[in-house]
């Protein structure tokens, strides 16, 4: 039977209204409601305590100001996505409110791209993406899937909240600039920030000279979004209601072909690659059964034609093994009737001898065109850059990045300094890391790199993939209006995400 997807709704009025009452006046934008009818909105994330603060107060006045039309288009956006995060943020146990720091992070696009090869609405490297669940290789990328990237960014959020003793905001910027450099800036500036307790330590963290800009300013992005979003006609904003992200799911056969699921459910090319933005090649993986997702009220239907289907029908290609030592990829691929680059593309692992020459006794799949056409033109999810520095590159700059499974000591062995001075040098008190994790390992004038702390959003390095718990428990204080200075009136992290050719 079909899997139906969890916004498989259809939005009555009535549901809107019901809607309305639980997430607040942006719930409300998808049953066509101005929020000038509706009662003020309520809030899951404290945006009150700190809506006059300066930075908050300047991202208010760009969201409605100078920036308007590029917040409504982003909004507007997100009104398809936006039931599906709050429900799965309220089953997570996480404030519903948190929808916007995709809004932030993507502007809720399901394939942006960063310059530091971070992807998809919650802006994931690949390695966290994976430390959280996800698969994330040459075939599937399920950071651009808007439903599995949403549950990733749950496990981690919740993680890091855990990290940093409930807070919410502290959790959000080592979201946005590494939870390893917000836990070292709170042991650092401890002595300054003595009498601020939850939410407060990252206003207070924040007015030191530490933060990189775009965290300081990333939460005061996030506290001004749901200010405005939830009141846009109080603000002057018109947003267009987009159809609510709503789907069926079958399970295929590994790879199946995108065009025969086209066919069989009687989908548009165009229907398909939006619900599976994370299947990159024309076809599912070839190694496993895989969900895919279907207009909704469509899977019954498909899942019998497709069985219906001989499995040279159902599958993007077809095989044939190298004989002899001489054949290179083009000779093989002219052979094969397909270009170099689309065998290659069906080949990631191709074997290939030390003079060039494919290996022979290994067994190619070779697209047809209907599974070609279907394919994304993408970046390989494999590269992780690290602030433009590939992997390689920073262990030759003197940092290290935590693999999953790596130890302290391990990792202080590799590179003959004791657990004591690889403590001292990354001002740890304990000795758990995280996969992803950055670890200074070197303080020659030839490596002076400074660890990245970008965690998995735009311009970011990996992300810690597990958090260290914390029992201290979130401050009630109230807040005081903070003097910090105004950002610069062109600052601003949402920022236009540069997209892969699709």
């Amino acid at each position: 039977m079909p899997k139906v997807g969890i916004d498989s709704v259809t939005i009555t009025e009535e549901l809107t209204r019901t809607a309305i009452g639980v997430f607040g006046d942006s719930a409300g934008l998808l049953g066509g409601f101005k929020s000038s009818e509706l009662a003020e909105p309520e809030f899951d994330l404290d945006v009150r305590s700190y809506e006059t603060h300066a930075r908050v107060a300047h991202y208010i006045a760009l969201f409605s100001g100078s920036a308007r039309e590029h917040f409504v288009a982003r909004l507007s956006r997100g009104t398809r996505y936006e039931p599906m995060i709050r429900a799965k943020l309220r089953a997570g146990g996480l404030p519903e409110d948190l929808t916007y720091l995709a809004l932030v992070e993507s502007g809720y696009d399901p394939h942006a791209y960063s310059r530091a090869a971070a992807v998809g609405m919650w802006q994931f490297m690949s390695s966290t993406a994976r430390g959280v669940g996800m698969r994330v290789d040459w075939w599937v990328d399920e950071r651009r899937d808007p439903a599995r990237s949403t549950d990733g960014a749950i496990r981690f959020l919740k993680e890091l909240q855990r990290q940093f003793g409930g807070s919410l905001y502290l959790a959000a910027a080592a979201y946005n600039g590494g939870p390893g450099r917000v836990a070292r800036g709170l042991t650092r500036f401890a002595d300054q920030m003595e009498g601020s307790e939850g939410d407060d330590r990252f206003f207070a963290l924040a007015e030191q000279d530490y933060l990189r800009a775009e965290t300081k300013d990333y939460v005061p992005q996030l506290i001004a979004a749901a200010l405005v979003a939830k009141t846009p006609t109080r603000h002057g904003l018109a947003v267009v209601p987009v159809a609510p992200y709503a789907y069926d799911s079958i399970r295929v056969d590994p790879g199946t072909s995108m065009a025969a699921i086209a066919a069989a459910s009687s989908s548009t090319i165009a229907e398909l690659r939006e619900l599976n933005p994370s299947i990159l090649r024309g076809v599912t993986p070839p190694d496993v059964m895989y969900y895919v997702k279907l207009p909704l009220g469509r899977g019954t239907a498909a899942e019998g034609a497709l069985a219906s289907l001989p499995a040279s029908a159902r599958t993007g290609y077809t095989s044939r093994t190298v004989s002899g030592s001489k054949s290179t990829v083009d000779a093989f691929a002219r052979e094969a009737g397909v270009s170099a680059k689309a065998l290659t593309a069906f080949n990631p692992t191709i074997k290939k001898s030390k003079s060039g020459s494919l290996t022979a006794g290994q067994t190619l799949r070779i697209p047809n065109d209907d599974a070609l056409a279907f394919a994304r033109d993408v970046p390989n999810p494999s590269i992780e850059i690290y602030g433009g520095s590939t992997r390689s590159t920073l262990a030759k700059a003197g940092v290290h990045v935590v693999r999953r499974g790596e130890t302290l000591g391990g990792i202080a062995r590799r590179y003959g300094l004791s657990v004591t001075r690889l403590k001292s040098l990354n001002r740890m008190k304990g000795t758990k890391v995280n996969a992803g994790q950055t670890l200074r390992v070197a303080t020659s004038a030839k490596a002076k790199a400074k660890a990245p702390s970008k965690a998995g959003s735009k311009s970011s390095a990996g992300k810690s993939t597990s958090a260290k718990k914390s029992t201290a428990k979130k401050g009630p204080a109230k807040k005081k209006t903070s003097t910090a200075k105004k950002p610069a009136t062109s600052r601003s992290t949402m920022k236009t995400k540069a997209k892969p050719p699709t």
